[in-house]
């Protein structure tokens, strides 16, 4: 239960660092980089039964 949460957060904060937004457009790629590889990480570890 916890892991779906996790998950539906992390995509919900990555479409929110996405530099179409015109609130994050001067960002860059940098925040959606770093939440894409902490998505990665939460998907690998739910996977293998760790969360």
């Amino acid at each position: 239960m916890i892991g779906t949460v996790l998950i539906v957060l992390l995509i919900l904060f990555l479409l929110g660092a996405l530099p179409t937004w015109p609130h994050s457009r001067s960002w860059g790629y940098g925040p959606t980089g770093g939440l894409g590889l902490v998505l990665i990480i939460v998907i690998i570890l739910i996977l293998l039964g760790r969360i």
